[in-house]
């Protein structure tokens, strides 16, 4: 009988004497249809090279390298070598690189695997560093055609949450301006050992061969941050309050800010968290004329 992939997970634990270490948020999948449905919503074909964040003791490893033409795997954790030693001799087309990926050189990392095409992201991520890692990968734009990953299912509804809503905020936008996310399964705590205290969601990012809106980039998260760090304040007082270009204050004077929204369409009493990512670009192309 085929032995289940939580049976072979804690015998490979136990054979190696390896605990999830909290440092480092792991938790192992125990899940053959999570697997399946992980490499299902990616698209993952033999024409693809796969990026995988966090190959843990190689449970996705192994069903990626079966669909994709070539795995290069980066893992923080040089102490989960031997087991991984093991994936990598076992299949031809998989490259272990133990390196903490917020260092890596991802460019060279796609020009060395990626023979000239994008790449495809498939992770689970910890979630302590959920968000610093998807930016890394988004801002990286044109080496990542999709990104599949596994994240808890309170970010995952932030990220696809619609203007207006409780869970509306700066990550929905700044992911959206770089692709066009959507939740492809929710995952249980059950399919990990050890348990998590959250439910976790796989989120599907495809990534924007060009922005979807255009405007002064770096102006428009600016005020996308001093609208959200001043959530339930009109979108004036954060303009006026908390707006900072180049690390100074802006100066807009209230009646500047009530002008460029003005002009833009809104009220005076407007707040960030009903505005679209088109909207903000509008407001940002406004406030360059004063800025």
């Amino acid at each position: 009988m085929t032995q289940s992939l939580e049976a072979r997970t804690r015998r490979i634990l136990e054979q190696y004497g390896i605990h999830a270490r909290k440092k480092f948020g792991q938790n192992f999948l125990i899940s053959q249809s999570v697997v399946d449905g992980i490499i299902g919503a990616a698209g993952i074909t033999k024409e693809d090279t796969v990026l995988e964040i966090g190959p843990g003791i190689g449970t996705m490893t192994r069903s990626l390298a079966e669909a994709a033409g070539n795995v290069a795997a980066v893992e923080i954790d040089g102490t989960l070598k031997p087991v991984l030693d093991e994936v990598e001799e076992e299949f031809g087309n998989v490259t272990i690189l133990y390196q903490d990926i917020l260092r890596t050189d991802l460019p060279g990392l796609c020009a060395r695997f990626g023979g000239g095409r994008p790449l495809k992201v498939v992770a689970n991520l910890p979630y302590y560093v959920t968000t610093p890692i998807l930016m890394q990968l988004l801002e990286n734009r044109g080496l990542f055609e999709s990104i599949t990953v596994m994240v808890q299912k309170e970010v995952a509804e932030r990220i696809c949450a619609e203007p207006g809503s409780r869970e509306y905020g700066a990550i929905t936008l700044a992911v959206a301006y770089y692709s066009d996310p959507e939740i492809a399964l929710d995952v249980p705590p059950s399919s990990f050992i050890p348990r998590p205290n959250v439910d976790s969601s796989v989120l599907v990012l495809k990534a924007h061969g060009e922005p979807p809106v255009r405007t002064d980039e770096k102006l428009m998260f600016a005020v996308i941050r001093a609208s959200f760090n001043q959530r339930r304040k009109t979108l004036v007082n954060g303009i006026v309050h908390g707006l900072v270009v180049d690390g100074k204050p802006a100066g807009i004077s209230r009646e500047q800010a009530q002008e460029v929204l003005g002009r833009c369409g809104f009220a005076p009493t407007v707040r960030g968290e009903t505005l679209s990512l088109a909207d903000f670009a509008a407001i940002a192309g406004a406030l360059r004329e004063i800025v």
